[in-house]
């Protein structure tokens, strides 16, 4: 059964049935850790074990179980690895279902090939298993569908998501401008980590949005909703003054499941959530989340795996009771919608469509997202998948439609790619244009840089301007009703700022059949620190003959390719003058030291004059042993307790390095 992380931060625990494989202590401690789902602490227990046993059969059992660990963790490519160790090891002859597993983590990852195959071996070991065929079939079902995709956009918000997990988008009022969503990033409400994913706790953020689409600094929803434990996976009614959302409790030692919360707007803030009662008596232990609302707050879609349904997550409804102010007993979706999968994330479109997530049904790996039609009172079927490129190898979940249409949105994917462990995108079918837009950053400390001239230019003959803003922002978009970015046309763009040195970028329109915005992240290097004072800039390191100054060249080291590095950024930079320096280490003679750094810095200007580079351009410096790096002085390096650290030091203070000290070089001819 496949389940990502997000699922195992917001569902209840599976308990999976291992048999006590005793390795000494370690294999029951990781059983006991994966029962938790602490899968980070499962692995360290199962390598252990794995370690220290001798019979290959134990290791091939430990080694799938690490793999599991892995898979649970959405960590596809690791899984890989210790799913084939164990496969190595024969460990199929004992259980199957490594080739299973294997065939899943290989379809997750786009390798439909080999998929192939292991569902291929599984299904001769056990012959007829629906979830094996079902995944036979996906496997050519995605080739089709990425040869032949849909014409939607995908973007990845990077305004919004962080390296962790951010998920489960939903609207937060009544314009769209603003939507609330979970994530792990810091600043939750708790200060512990979460073992089953080694990141906080999941919380509930909220952000809005500009009239030109930016997106501000999402903001914790108050702690009438947030916990310090997970909360996420929300949904508002259609007024947005009460919100339905995905609590996970911990008690100790106690294994409890999800609930749906509720709670009412209160002026600007929100009142104190309450829990919907919608398990059974005694069933502290299922999970409900992943709520979703009609229009009119009558009945309640959920995911669960309560009593009586078909899979391991199935989606339910609920109806509201007015007289007795109660949500009643939860009746399944049936299976026009549920499978022995796991159906999650609903989300009830305007016209009644419902959407969800599923790996049950035929999809291109994880989870993917399809739409049901509505077929009469609270019913649906005609299941359909959205196809690529909204769904992909990975898991795309929790959809969401821009008011009035089904054409623009935003989704969830753990895809390549992305910027984070579970990213927010958002998706568009508008008419074939191109965007392009540049994010111009300090190498140094990540900031936004205003004030950087953009200059970008066609194959066309066309040549654009812009400078960016505080946010270190600039959009090629509209350009008074026509397009500064055209079909099938190459462009080069250039970014250049005092005190900076200039970057350079190449993309192309060629070929594009659908719209696009292309996004380039552009790292600028400062030639001045926040004092005002030059800066010296490290490049590839240069390496010299023994006692010499003499450019090292040899099989191992080229140092010419070095200086190619900085013969192309005076190339790219014609405006500046450098000083370029050499440094040695502290041993030996300040003045044997400074010569020798100063026939090394000669050598380089000296290859560089011989590339083409005007003499004048640069001034050869050596340092010797005067100016070691900040916190690696002779003293501070003598006090190292080895001899390793000691010369791994020396050799960081033995550096070719340059500053700008003039952008106003003019060519003398």
């Amino acid at each position: 059964m496949k389940i990502s992380k997000l699922i195992a931060c917001l569902s209840a625990v599976l308990i999976f049935a291992l048999n006590g494989y005793a390795q000494k202590d370690f294999a029951k401690e990781g059983d006991n850790h994966f029962r938790n789902e602490a899968y980070f602490s499962a692995i360290t227990s199962y390598k252990a074990a794995e370690a220290k046993t001798t019979k290959p059969a134990d290791k091939a059992r430990y080694n799938y179980l690490i793999g599991e660990c892995y898979r649970l963790m959405i960590d596809q490519p690791q899984a890989e690895v210790y799913y084939a160790r164990a496969i190595k090891l024969h460990h199929e002859a004992a259980d199957p279902t490594v080739l299973l597993r294997m065939a899943e983590v290989l379809r997750e990852q786009g390798n439909y090939k080999d998929a192939q195959k292991n569902y291929e071996q599984y299904l001769a070991k056990r012959p007829g298993v629906k979830e094996a065929e079902d995944g036979l079939a996906a496997c050519k079902k995605a080739q089709e569908w990425k040869n032949e995709p849909t014409k939607h956009i995908i973007q990845n918000e990077v305004q919004i998501n962080t390296e962790n997990f951010d998920f489960s988008p939903t609207w937060a009022d009544k314009k769209g401008n603003s939507i609330i969503f979970s994530s792990s990033r810091p600043g939750s409400t708790g200060s512990e980590v979460d073992i089953r994913t080694g990141e906080s706790y999941m919380d509930l953020w909220i952000t809005s949005r500009d009239n030109k689409g930016k997106w501000d600094e999402p903001k914790l929803l108050p702690t009438t909703i947030n916990t310090a434990d997970n909360e996420g996976a929300a949904v508002l009614n259609a007024k947005g003054d009460v919100i339905y959302f995905t609590r996970c409790p911990r008690v100790k030692k106690e294994n409890i499941g999800c609930d749906i919360f509720v709670s009412e707007a209160q002026g600007q803030n929100w009142k104190e959530a309450t829990k919907i009662n919608l398990k059974p008596d005694g069933g502290d232990s299922i999970s409900c989340g992943h709520p979703a609302i009609d229009k009119s707050e009558k009945y309640l879609i959920f995911a669960s795996d309560l009593p009586g349904g078909i899979g391991g997550k199935d989606l339910w409804i609920s109806e509201y009771d007015k007289k007795l102010k109660s949500w009643g007993t939860p009746v399944n979706l049936g299976p026009s919608v549920n499978t022995p999968g796991d159906e999650m994330f609903p989300y009830l479109g305007e016209d009644g469509t419902l959407y969800f997530s599923s790996n049950g049904h035929i999809g291109m790996g994880g989870l993917d997202i399809f739409k049901a039609e509505p077929a009469g009172d609270k019913k649906w079927d005609k299941v359909e998948n959205l196809k690529y490129p909204i769904n992909s190898s990975d898991h795309d979940y929790g959809i969401i439609f821009d008011k009035g249409t089904t054409n623009r949105g935003f989704f969830t994917s753990s895809r390549a790619g992305g910027k984070g462990k579970d990213d927010i995108y958002s998706f568009n079918l508008p008419e074939i244009k191109f965007i392009f837009d540049v994010y111009v950053k300090d190498k140094d400390d990540n900031s936004p840089i205003p004030g950087v001239t953009i200059t970008v230019v066609g194959s066309d003959g066309t040549q654009y301007v812009k400078t960016t803003d505080e946010e270190g922002k600039v959009s090629f978009d509209d350009n008074n009703g026509a397009r500064f970015i055209n079909k099938e046309t190459g462009y080069s763009f250039e970014t250049t700022r005092q005190n900076y040195l200039a970057a350079k970028g190449k993309f192309t329109t060629l070929d594009e059949v659908t719209s696009k915005r292309f996004v380039e992240e552009v790292f600028m290097v400062s030639t001045v620190d926040k004092s005002g004072k030059k800066k010296a800039i490290d490049f590839p390191e240069v390496r010299y003959a023994y006692d010499k100054a003499e450019l090292l060249v040899d099989n191992a080291v080229n140092s010419k390719d070095s200086l190619n590095y900085l013969y192309q950024t005076l190339i790219d930079n014609p405006n500046i003058v450098i000083e370029l320096q050499a440094h040695t280490d502290c041993r030996g003679g300040a003045a044997y030291n400074r010569n020798l750094s100063q026939r090394r810095a000669q050598s380089c200007v000296d290859y560089l004059i011989a590339k083409g580079i005007p003499a004048d351009r640069m001034v050869a410096k050596g340092y010797g042993l005067d100016a070691p790096r900040a916190g690696l002085e002779c003293d501070a390096i003598k006090k190292m307790p080895t001899k390793d650290e000691q010369e791994a030091a020396h050799a960081k203070n033995r550096r070719t390095q340059f500053i700008v000290i003039s952008e106003n070089y003019v060519p003398k001819n």
